[in-house]
Formats: structure tokens, C-alpha cells, sequence
């Protein structure tokens, strides 16, 4: 039985196309949403309260307490992604060429969102493989769960970590986020984009966020393919906690402002000297500490 509230009704937000929605019941009715005075603070996956229209459309009156909330921001505005994700599935492949930067930042956001990231290394059966699996394993060494799977001959691995989890597929076009939703949903619900070997990137096959369930208890979100993550919705003095490879070193350094960067005493310099942190990790915290100080 659908639950009411004043009249209202709970649903899912499924697919979300910036001011327009598809929303779904518990009962399994879904409506065409819009909101009231054009709000927009509303993503895929979202449990909101809604008004019914009549049999095809209905209007979002308010959202319902978020379990988590993934969105990216830059220095002018931000960009829901999803709502009431537990686990990112962030999905490289070797062509086209991958951004370590995108994620960098990516497992940033996770740390950040307090959700659970999976590194999925897709087209294992590119020759190309081998030399990111490789320079994968610093991740793996970080804590950080990595996978090494072809979409096109058998997902049963990445689908055993799915099981229970709110999960979202993220990275760049090309990356093969649509070809992993069609084999895991066994059919053709996604679009799948061919690579532009030219531009050395994929096409935007996925224009908004869409939830799919994979059973009973899990669900599965593929989002656009983006080339950037901003990060300007995170605190600087934050963003240590975020590191695994420095959180150890949090409150050594000689003074508690301390920027890591010409200060004597540094725990993280000390810590580069030493051969205990990579320099490039030291210098990406500097990046978006001057990115978000800026």
C-alpha cells in the first residue's frame, strides 16, 4: 500500500532531467514530476513527498531526509549528481585515455560524501590494460577496492558488489559505463556510444541520471559522462581526513595551520623526505587547496 502524508505521497525519483522528473511509488505507479516555484535542489535517487495531478503527472512538495547526497561543485555553481548512494563505481578504461585527476578527485567526494568507492577498470581485454592495472595497485595500496573486468564477456564479479547497495556508475564518455548498466540489467536499456578515436574521447551518450533496479534491494544509477569534478562545496581544513595516506600525519606538523608548504617542521614534507608519501600526492593537495582559496 502506497504511504500517504497529508494527502501526500512517498515516491523515488528515477530519472532526473534538470527542472523535469520521473518519479515512482513504492506501489510501482510512476508520474512525470515538476516542482514548485521552479526549485531544482532535488537528484536521482532522491525519496520525495508528491502531489498527484491526475494519472501522469504529479508535483514534488519536499524531499525526505538523504542518507547521502554526491554532487560537485565549482567556483560558480554546483551540480547534483545523486541522492542515497552507498557505493561510486568509478569506471576507467585504458582507451580513451583515462584522467587519474578525475579520479583523484572523485575518491575525494567519496571520502567526502562518507560513500564507498569501487575502482572499476573496464575493457580488460584492451592490450593497453595492463599498464593501468599497474598503476592502479597504488590505489589498492591506499585501501581502495579495484576491479579489472570486461563489460562485454562477464560482469558476475562487479555484480557480487552490488548486492544491497544504492550504487552509481561515474566517470568519462567512453569509459563504458552504459555497455556495464546493459549487462547488468541482461538488455538494451541503456544507450552505448562508439568512440571517437580522433578526439581520443567518447561521446555523451547519457544525458541525465537514470536509477535502475537490479533486484529487490539494489539499485543502480548511471549518470552522464563528465571530464571535470569540482570540488569547491569541500572545507580546506578538511581535506587531510580525505587522504588516506595522510590522515596518520593529521595534528604533527610543528604548527596547526600549518599549509605543507615552506613551514619547518612539516609532518607531510618530513614524511616526502622520508619516502613514506609520494611528492605528487603532496602536490595535489596543494592544487585543490589553492583551488579552493582562490
Amino acid at each position: 500500500m502506497v504511504q500517504q502524508m497529508n494527502e501526500l505521497l512517498t515516491a523515488q525519483i528515477i530519472t532526473s532531467f534538470g527542472r523535469r522528473f520521473m518519479v515512482r511509488t513504492p506501489a510501482g505507479k510512476t508520474y512525470e514530476a515538476t516542482t514548485r516555484k521552479k526549485r531544482i535542489d532535488f537528484a536521482c535517487g532522491d525519496e520525495v513527498l508528491i502531489g498527484h495531478i491526475n494519472q501522469q503527472q504529479a508535483v514534488i512538495e519536499d524531499c525526505l531526509p538523504r542518507r547521502s547526497l554526491l554532487y560537485r561543485q565549482d567556483a560558480t555553481r554546483s551540480k547534483l549528481i545523486a541522492a542515497n548512494v552507498t557505493l561510486m563505481l568509478i569506471v576507467l578504461a585504458a582507451v580513451p585515455t583515462p584522467s587519474e585527476l578525475l579520479l583523484q578527485r572523485a575518491l575525494l567526494a567519496t571520502e567526502a560524501a562518507n560513500i564507498s568507492p569501487l575502482i572499476v577498470l573496464n575493457k580488460a581485454d584492451l592490450p593497453q590494460n595492463a599498464q593501468w592495472v599497474e598503476k592502479l595497485m597504488f590505489y589498492q595500496d591506499l585501501g581502495y577496492k579495484v576491479i579489472n573486468i570486461s563489460a562485454l564477456c562477464e560482469v558476475a564479479v562487479l555484480r557480487q558488489h552490488l548486492q544491497g547497495e544504492c550504487a552509481i556508475l561515474l566517470g568519462q564518455s567512453g569509459m563504458g559505463k552504459s555497455t556495464l548498466t546493459n549487462a547488468l540489467l541482461g538488455d538494451e536499456q541503456a544507450r552505448v556510444g562508439t568512440i571517437s578515436a580522433a578526439l581520443d574521447s567518447g561521446r555523451h551518450t547519457t544525458t541525465h541520471a537514470q536509477l535502475y533496479d537490479l533486484d529487490a534491494h539494489s539499485q543502480l544509477i548511471d549518470s552522464p559522462g563528465l571530464q571535470a569534478f569540482g570540488l569547491h562545496h569541500l572545507q580546506v581544513s578538511d581535506l587531510l581526513h580525505y587522504f588516506p595516506d595522510m590522515r596518520q600525519y593529521i595534528g604533527q606538523c610543528r604548527f596547526h595551520n600549518c599549509t605543507h608548504r615552506q613551514e619547518p617542521d612539516c609532518a607531510l614534507k618530513l614524511a616526502v623526505a622520508d619516502g613514506k608519501l609520494k611528492p605528487e600526492r603532496l602536490q595535489f593537495l596543494q592544487n585543490i587547496t589553492n583551488e579552493l582559496t582562490k
